[in-house]
């Protein structure tokens, strides 16, 4: 028999995760698909992790009607962090005798040799794998293993869209439909529920013209995306990302700006950072500093900028919705390095502004040269 394994935290489960396990099932010649939710994950983990009987029940709704798939608790029931390994010997130790896949994306596979026991994970099963997004990346990832770890590895020809479970809690986190994402019981148990559901950011499309708030969830996507590399928790890029621009249609006798004193001479782009920090603190009551100083900071920058910071200045300028030359490059320098990113985009604003004959903010020119210096001494 031929058992299909796919394991993840499923926070929560989408449609990608049924396309890719019906592919394994189908293109394994799989008798059996088993999927495994985890307790709590080793890298995943945070404000917006759903509970895990929640997950448990999601997936079952998601899997549970579809034939030769069951969903197992085994990794929830036996508690503490989830270890793929230990799982993994579990099910050789009731399948003794059979063929075990255990099912990833190409993103795992690149990080596979940083799991913990991956050697051990390989006495029991054999790795089963398949692109993400882009077909091209799998095949460099497979031979890199190969090299490392020798042994079996079988790809299988799954290309998956562009849906992970961090798009659809950024979503959810501001109140956006998720039905293209998730099926129809995941979507009742996500709003019955509230999962993932930030208030704060849900309240301020009304400040927002249509095209603004489009603009402002592509920004939570984005930094929800590259949240973990940039070492921040995922509910504060989200909070920042969703109040950033909450001022920018706010006139100067708005009540929400009563008692608000801007610096002095501040270009009028710049004004609605030092304003929107000021409507997040007073109105959405926003008490965290690094949160206030990355929407203060998101249009201009400064120098040493927290990780926030930089994560939220980078999703404002490249968020999908933008458009001008140059930005497909900087999309691929944000993937790979915050910090090159960071200094090329401001290098690039600088030179337009520049270029262009408009003022440059001082914030601006010293958030550069301060990047810069320390990417060049971390060179030294």
């Amino acid at each position: 028999m031929k058992i299909a394994i796919m394991g993840g935290a499923f926070n929560p489960v989408h449609n990608e995760h049924i396309n890719c396990a019906l592919a394994a099932q189908r293109e394994l010649g799989a008798d059996k698909v088993i999927i495994v939710p985890t307790n709590v994950s080793p890298h995943k983990s945070g404000r917006l992790a759903a509970p895990p009987r929640v997950r448990l029940e999601m997936c079952r709704a998601a899997f549970g009607r579809l034939e030769g798939f069951e969903v197992s608790d085994c990794e929830i029931a036996r508690g503490g962090v989830s270890y793929s390994y230990v799982t993994c010997r579990r099910f050789k130790k009731l399948y003794p005798n059979d063929e075990l896949y255990f099912v990833m994306g190409a993103d795992m596979l690149a990080g596979f040799s940083r799991w913990k026991e991956p050697r051990e994970i390989l006495k029991c099963v054999t790795p089963a794998v398949c692109a993400r997004e882009n077909a091209e990346d799998l095949m460099p990832l497979v031979r890199r293993f190969s090299e490392e770890f020798g042994g079996d590895i079988r790809a299988f020809g799954y290309v998956g869209k562009a849906v992970s479970s961090t798009k659809v809690r950024a979503l959810a986190a501001l109140g956006c439909d998720i039905s293209p994402y998730v099926p129809e019981e995941v979507k009742r148990t996500i709003r019955s529920r509230e999962l993932y559901a930030i208030p704060e950011a849900r309240a301020v499309k009304k400040y927002l013209t249509d095209e603004r708030w489009a603009h402002t969830v592509g920004v939570a996507v984005a930094a929800a995306r590259r949240a973990p590399a940039a070492g921040v928790a995922e509910y504060d890029a989200l909070l920042a990302a969703a109040l950033h621009d909450c001022a920018k249609y706010l006139g100067e006798d708005a009540p929400e700006l009563r008692g608000f004193k801007p610096p002095a001479n501040v270009p009028p782009p710049v004004l609605h950072q030092y304003s929107g920090a000021y409507v997040a603190e007073h109105t959405f009551g926003v008490k965290d500093k690094n949160v206030l100083d990355a929407i203060r900071y998101h249009t201009s920058g400064r120098e040493n900028m927290s990780p926030l910071g930089k994560l939220i200045f980078l999703a404002d300028m490249l968020e999908d919705g933008r458009d001008f030359d140059g930005v497909e490059s900087l999309r691929a320098l944000f993937a790979k390095d915050i910090d090159l990113c960071l200094a090329e985009a401001l290098r690039r604003q600088l030179e337009y502004l520049r270029s262009t004959k408009k003022p440059v903010y001082p914030l601006t020119a010293r958030a550069y040269e301060y990047i810069k210096e320390r990417l060049d001494n971390d060179k030294s």
